[in-house]
Order: structure tokens, then sequence, then C-alpha cells
């Protein structure tokens, strides 16, 4: 870059204007047409800097070079190794295929990151994807697949295009990673790799979508794990990813929340030449932190508004276990496992009754139940969690633990009537102290939906007293929190009507949630498929586009052929030409039959198994009273 300067302050390149010198530079860092518009002014012109700035920047480049080529070790390269190895471990044992894309800006970095990998466990498996794909590595990929290909319709000509489909090939077939400059984030479908590292962050939001859509997109089958480089003792780097974690929920949204966020920003480039404003002109951390807090103070209004209505579609299309999920934090979830725990450690004791000697912290089982293998349920400390180490951990997936509950659930649970202790509990509920004294029913069903390939259960408790009044759900269930006393089994009683009533409406509300949320789940299916046919429109048309480049390249050296012989050989190879863009035209209509076909296929399978079976099984139903 200093050389390309001093070029153009010298005499031998008095003549080399701005456009060659850009050309330049577009060679190395390929997103130029998307951050050019960072360096125009209002009235539309690019600044021109006065010769002695020119002579002042040339001498601080100097000064990188000198700081650059004295570094020996490169921290960021090795983090990278690092990083592969921990997310590929991981994909491991979610199932997913090692694939890794990694993002960086300029094709300088890519040949760098190449060569890191080409000296690590990784050589050899690492492909690059950039704008220009005419690399070594590039060609052989595009004369193998070529070759591999021959006589089919995969070939469609177009040596870009043909390139582009042979080196995402060769990623899903033969290679671990992909490395790709701002040319792979648009026209290539990857969803056979879950993992997307960007290696240099954009400041553009709307970039940084684009480069996680190749993965996240339909026939993904795993969640897609987003792995960004930040230089952490840079304050301006550190504020701009809490902008775009944050505040555009871009790697920790969940349902679709960034979409929501950036429609409402307009054109990104607004947002990254904010940024850039603040680099070029901030020069401590006071200064940075102040226009930060301006540029998020900007955008407070319109991403507050865009979230709130987020959540606003959140809660009316998805059922009440999701909406908890969501809403769980740390805390919760401990005091959720708390309870968890709890109700397994309640459960345990019944089962085993005198079997074991119960305290606040575990139990010390005294032999083996019957029915189960000695080094499965081995007599001794059993805790949950575990305490100290020579103690079993004991959980829902001990052997013990599966044993127990299979025979709860086993055993048969005839009408009977329970007496439930308030004052035994121990702490206040204030919404069952109005039923001291009073007497009713409870009853509890599980409800199996059969949708979508997975069988669903959900407790339906219903309970009334015995004025008819209908308990609301929550206080039926703290009901069985209580300490309870059996008073009487085997009753020959009926439950009232309004109990089977109660029943009925919280079956077909549960249902109603069920296909509310299996509809939301259709509708983005759908949305799936269709940017999924579009991509393939996309794809053929900008076929067609190149060809459209290469007559218009053909017809122009034709013109100035020097012979007739010459003329005569370019006319004819325009005319193969426009003949191979016409049939090509015509495969985009047979194309799209194909795709809507394929596209009718998909929602036809989607629908059927959208159909759902639902049973219902009565648990236990019992005359309450509580004192």
């Amino acid at each position: 870059m200093a050389q390309r300067l001093q070029d153009k302050l010298g005499a031998e390149a008095a003549d080399k204007t701005d456009e060659q010198l850009n050309a330049d530079l577009d060679r190395d860092y390929e997103s130029l047409d998307e951050t050019e518009e960072e360096w125009v002014d209002k009235e539309g012109e690019a600044p021109q800097l006065p010769l002695a700035s020119v002579a002042e920047e040339i001498v601080e480049l100097r000064e990188f070079q000198r700081l650059a080529t004295s570094i020996q070790d490169n921290s960021k390269g090795q983090a990278l190794l690092i990083a592969l190895g921990k997310a590929f471990a991981e994909l491991e044992k979610l199932g997913a295929n090692r694939k890794a894309l990694i993002f960086t800006e300029s094709r300088r970095t890519q040949d760098y990151l190449h060569s890191l990998l080409e000296q690590s466990p990784y050589a050899g498996k690492a492909v690059l994807f950039n704008g220009t794909n005419s690399s070594p590595q590039a060609t052989r990929i595009y004369q193998d697949w070529l070759a591999r290909h021959a006589g089919t319709d995969r070939i469609t000509g177009s040596r870009t295009a043909d390139t582009r489909a042979a080196l995402v090939e060769h990623f899903k077939d033969s290679a671990q990673i992909m490395i790709a400059t701002e040319a792979g984030a648009e026209g290539i479908n990857l969803q056979f790799c879950s993992l997307v590292i960007n290696y240099d962050l954009p400041w553009n939001p709307q970039r940084i979508e684009q480069r996680i859509g190749r993965c996240h997109r339909y026939g993904q089958k795993h969640d897609v794990v987003v792995v960004n480089f930040i230089d952490h003792s840079n304050p301006a780097d550190k504020r701009v990813y809490e902008l775009l974690a944050q505040k555009f929920q871009l790697f920790e949204g969940v349902f679709g929340a960034s979409d929501e966020v950036l429609g409402t920003i307009g054109s990104g480039v607004d947002f990254e030449r904010r940024i850039a404003e603040i680099y070029q002109t901030c020069r401590n951390p006071q200064e940075i932190e102040t226009s930060f807090q301006q540029l998020q103070l900007d955008l407070s209004g319109e991403i507050n508004a865009a979230m709130l209505k987020t959540r606003q579609l959140l809660l009316e299309n998805f059922d009440e276990a999701v909406q908890d999920k969501l809403k769980t934090r740390q805390t919760e979830s401990k005091s959720a496992r708390s309870r968890f725990e709890k109700l397994l450690m309640d459960l345990t004791q019944a089962e085993l009754q005198d079997q074991a000697e119960f305290d606040m912290d575990g139990f010390t089982l005294r032999q083996t139940p019957q029915g189960l293998a000695p080094d499965d349920a081995p007599p001794g400390r059993y805790e949950l969690p575990r305490r100290s180490g020579d103690a079993h951990l004991y959980r829902t997936g001990h052997p013990l633990a599966q044993a127990l509950i299979a025979q709860a659930k086993a055993r048969p649970l005839p009408v009977a009537r329970v007496r439930f202790n308030y004052d035994g509990y121990g702490a206040k509920v204030s919404t069952l102290q109005t039923l001291r004294g009073q007497s009713g029913w409870l009853c509890l069903s599980v409800l199996s939906v059969d949708a979508l390939g997975l069988v669903e259960d959900y407790l339906l408790l219903a309970g009334v007293t015995e004025a008819g009044e209908v308990l609301h759900e929550e206080d039926a269930h703290k009901l069985l929190r209580l300490p309870a006393q059996l008073l009487e089994a085997d009753l020959f009683m009926q439950p009232p009507a309004a109990l089977d009533e109660d029943l009925l409406g919280l079956e077909r509300a549960q249902l109603a949630a069920v296909n509310t949320r299996n509809l939301g789940y259709f509708d983005a299916e759908v949305q799936k498929l269709d940017a999924w046919a579009d991509d393939l429109k996309v794809g053929l048309e900008n076929e067609v586009k190149e060809l459209d480049r290469e007559i218009k390249d053909v017809r122009r050296t034709a013109t100035v052929a020097a012979t007739l012989e010459e003329k005569l050989h370019w006319q004819k190879r325009q005319r193969e030409l426009e003949d191979k863009r016409n049939q090509l035209r015509r495969r985009i209509f047979d194309r799209q039959d194909e795709i809507d076909g394929q596209r009718n296929g998909l929602i036809e399978e989607l629908e059927a198994s959208l159909s759902r079976q639902v049973q219902t099984k009565k648990v236990f139903s019992v005359k309450w009273f509580l004192d």
C-alpha cells in the first residue's frame, strides 16, 4: 500500500488514476464495493487528500510494515487452531459433520490462514473460496469436477458458476474447512456445515447475517454455532461486538429476533459508516465510549420498538412450555433443578420404603432391590448432588432411579381419599389458605400427542371443590406439594361431572397450544423452502448473466478482428454462446417446474408429519381434604 501511494506521488506514475489504484486494492480486499460507500461524503464525492497528507501516510505505512515484519508469532492464528480443535470435538459429540466455514475480509489474510492450516493437523483439508477462484487449487478442483460430471447437466458451461459449484462440492465431500472472503457470503448453500467462524468480523450486521445464512438454511440438521474473533484489549472492538451481539441479537437471538431488529435500521452501510467514523476520529477510551453511547442512543428507539414487537410475536405464537424456557435465567434454572431433585428423592423414598435410610443429603441403600443386578444398584451411599467421594451419583438416568420410576408408573392407583396437611409444608401458600377445611376432587391424566414424528406427553391436573368450584390449575399442583396421608383406598365413588369438564377443557387448551406451535413450525419450514427455491433460481439467472457478459466480449472481439477468418471465427463463437444462453433460459423454466414439484412434495411431507394422534390415559382420581 505504501508503494502504491509512492507511485502515485512519483513522476513515473503521474498518469495513474484513482480508478487504477482502487482496482489494485480490490484484488486484495473483496468487500471494497460494500464499504466504498463509507468513503463518500454527503455530496457524493470521495474526499481528496493533499499531497502532504499522502506523504505522511506513506511514512506511517512504512512503520506499520516494520512493526508487522518484526512479529514472530501470530496469536490470532494460533487461537484459530485452538478454536477449531475444541469446536470439532463438540461437533463429533453432537453427531455433526466436522466442517468449519471461516470468513475473512481480504485474500491476503485468506492466503495466510491457508498456509497456517497447511502446517497444522488440518494440512490438505482446507479449500479457498473468493471472488476470482483462480488459484491452482481451485483450478485443479474445477478440472476434477468437470471430469467427474462429464456428460451430465451439472455442467453449465460457465466457468465462474461451475467453479463455485465444484468448490462447494469439494468442501462437502472432501475438505473439512472452507476459508472464504465476502464472495462466499452469498449464493452458496452450505447446510451440511454447522460451524461459522468470523475470523474478521465486519461492522455491517447485515453482512454477518448473510454469512451465517450460508449454513443456517433449509436442510440444516444442527444448531449453527458462530465463533467471533474479538480483540478484547481494544475498547472500540469490544463496543462494536456488544452492539452486534446485544442490540442486534445476531449471535444469541432466538426465533428470528435479529431479522426483526435488522429490518428497522434500513441499510447496514449507515451503521457501518458510523462505526468507521468512530475508529477514524476517536483516539482514547473515553472518546470511544462517548461515541458508542451516542450511537447506541440513536439506535435504541427503533431497536427497542422492534424487540417489543418481536417479544409480542414470540409470546403469541409459542406455547407456555417454550415461553418458560426462554424466560429462564441461571438462578431460576438452579431453583428448578433443586425442585426436580426433591421430586426424584421423594419418589425414591416412597418406592424403597424401609429398604433404605434417608437423610437431607441422600440415602443409604441396605440391599439391592429385587429385579436389579447388584452391579446396577449396589448397596451403599447415594447422593444428589454428590457431596462425598465414595457416594454414588444418583440421577434419573441411574439404573436404580429408572427401575423405581418404571415401578411407580406401572402401579395401579384406585380411587382414594387423601388428607393434605397445610402446616406440614413449612411455607406459606396464600392461594391455598382459603381452601383449608374444604374438600373436593383431584384428577390427573396424561395426554400423549404424536406429531412431527415425536410423541409428547403432557400432564393435565384438574381439581374442584365439594361445592363444584373449579380450582386454578396452579392451585391443584400446589395441593400435590403438601404432605399427604392416605385415609382410604378403593372407593366406590365417581368424581363429579365438573371435574371431567375441567379436565376436558385442559385437554382442549393443550391441543390448541400444540397446534399453534406446529403451525408456526410449518410456516418456518415453508419459508425455508421458498428461500431455497429462490437461491436455485438466482443461480440459474446468474449463469445467464455470465453468458451475456461472454457474448458481449466475443462481439467486441469480433468487431475489431483484423482478418475475415478471425471475424468469422468469433461470430461463430458468438452464435454458439447465444444458443447455449437460449438453452439455459429454457432450462430456467424447466428447473422452475422441477423446483415447484420438489417444493410441493416437501410440503406434502410436512403436512403428513403434522397429522397428530392423541391418546388420554387417566393416572389417578382422589377425594381430598385440606386441614
